[in-house]
């Protein structure tokens, strides 16, 4: 039988070399990080560390202990880094610049998706507090590349709903972009089925909407499956439709604002599935701007598809005590079973543990890019 009280003695000594060792090691990786600085190498040698931890593992016979081995100093390999890169400082990654708050006028103009009476008009209008010259645009890209090409100072795009869950084209044309994020609008969706003037529910055969309208309404419409579903442009861009069709059998999953601008008649109201169904807008830009005070930011990057590339980039976050809100992942048009993340941060660009998480990224993802910091529209 061994001695307890022993063992344990025997392993708080080793733990006092092994953190002895340690800072004697982090010491050394601080001077490391000064001699890279002078002559301008990189902090991060993934070539270097795979050569580490190979002669590492060499060390031992015990297959256990080859696989502890590898977790156990990559971790420190990665501590060392860390530190290195607070010494380093360099934020040149991070472009954006704080404003106080942002000029609008009646001559602003703002692309939005759909058209009047849409739920992402009402979000601009909400957003801005104020007139704007609004620009009308059938499709997400539109509106990206209207902003993109100066067409317009912004952009406002549905990017979550509360029932639906994201929309996934969203995230990939912030990749492809050069815009930002500068802002968010919750908005309560409330849809309601709208036909022509003396049309009753029973004339029904055909209702347009949305690929998101018809989702978020998916319960009614499981109730009456002898209804088509037509999968159109923006709720209110089905609304006109059916004034423009003048046929009766079809209706419109849409707003009741877009209903009554288009002077057709109530159906069926609030037939989405929940009551607390909302969507989160973006506000988006071309400038390379953020407003002061912004608490939330929004980054992508991609990875080398391996064992851990995930695990040890989130482990930035951790280590600087930062919260993640939100991940998503894309596949990256081109590229077989390769993934983009998409990351929400609680912080903004200028707090330093922000900083030196992206710092730590940008250096060791195969590419990074920072899509905006914003105020969240539920703060």
């Amino acid at each position: 039988m061994i001695d307890l009280q022993e063992s344990r003695r025997k392993i708080d000594e080793i733990d006092k070399k092994i953190v002895e060792l340690f800072e004697i090691r982090m010491q050394i990786a601080k001077e490391i990080a000064e001699y890279k600085l002078s002559v301008g190498k990189p902090i991060y040698d993934a070539a270097r560390e795979e050569e580490k931890l190979a002669a590492l593992t060499a060390l031992t016979d015990n297959e256990f202990n080859k696989r502890a081995i590898v977790d156990l100093f990559k971790q420190i390999m990665s501590l060392s880094r860390r530190l290195q890169y607070v010494h380093l400082a360099d934020n040149s990654g991070i472009q954006l610049a704080p404003v106080e708050a942002i000029a609008v006028s009646r001559d602003t103009k703002v692309a939005y998706f759909g058209e009047t009476g849409s739920y992402t008009e009402q979000a601009m209008m909400e957003y801005f507090s104020t007139e704007v010259t609004a620009i009308a645009m059938q499709s997400f890209e539109d509106v990206m590349k209207a902003v993109k090409e100066g067409r317009a100072l912004y952009g406002v795009l549905p990017i979550e709903n509360s029932s639906t869950g994201t929309l996934s084209d969203i995230f990939d044309l912030l990749a492809e972009y050069d815009i930002y994020i500068i802002g968010e609008q919750l908005i309560k969706i409330e849809h309601s089925l709208w036909g022509l003037p003396g049309a009753e529910f029973s004339d029904i055969k055909v209702v347009h909407s949305h690929r998101q309208g018809l989702l978020q309404c998916s319960n009614f419409l499981k109730q009456h499956p002898d209804i088509e579903q037509a999968e159109s442009g923006s709720t209110a861009g089905c609304a006109r439709l059916i004034l423009e069709k003048q046929d009766k059998s079809h209706a419109a999953i849409a707003s009741r604002r877009a209903g009554e601008v288009y002077g057709l008649k109530l159906l069926k109201e609030a037939i989405h599935d929940e009551d607390h169904n909302s969507t989160r807008f973006i506000i988006i830009t071309g400038e390379k701007i953020y407003l002061k005070g912004a608490k939330r930011t929004s980054i992508c990057f991609e990875l080398p598809h391996k064992s851990g590339s995930l695990y040890h980039m989130l482990s930035h976050f951790i280590y600087n005590n930062i919260n993640m809100t939100r991940i998503e992942s894309r596949p990256i048009a081109g590229k077989a079973f390769a993934y983009r993340f998409f990351v929400d941060i609680v912080g903004a660009l200028d707090w330093p543990e922000v900083k030196n998480a992206l710092h730590c990224i940008r250096e060791e993802a195969l590419a990074m890019k920072i899509l905006g910091c914003f105020a969240p529209a539920a703060e």
